[in-house]
């Protein structure tokens, strides 16, 4: 048995947002600071393994959809601030 295809659906939407964030606001941070940004954000949002990212939106409502969006944009934010709180210290 293996997990190859398994995945947190979490991981894609989470990168998504990093990426616009860092196009929007044109802030520049290196690898490993994308890096650490990434992983505080999905730690504060609940995993949600899936095979398929397409299983995972085919049963959601658009109200679970716009909702489980605004949770990736709000962790990124907060992500975004606490790592750059601390690496300035």
């Amino acid at each position: 048995m293996t997990f190859e295809n398994v995945h947190n659906y979490y991981e894609k939407p989470v990168q998504e947002e990093i990426r616009r964030r860092l196009t929007v606001n044109h802030e520049a941070f290196d690898e490993t600071t994308i890096e650490d940004i990434g992983c505080v954000a999905l730690n504060q949002l609940p995993p949600r393994y899936v095979r398929h990212d397409v299983d995972m939106i085919f049963y959601l409502t658009p109200q679970e959809r716009h909702e489980m969006e605004n949770s990736v944009q709000e962790a990124v934010s907060q992500a975004i601030t606490l790592v750059s709180q601390h690496k300035r210290r």
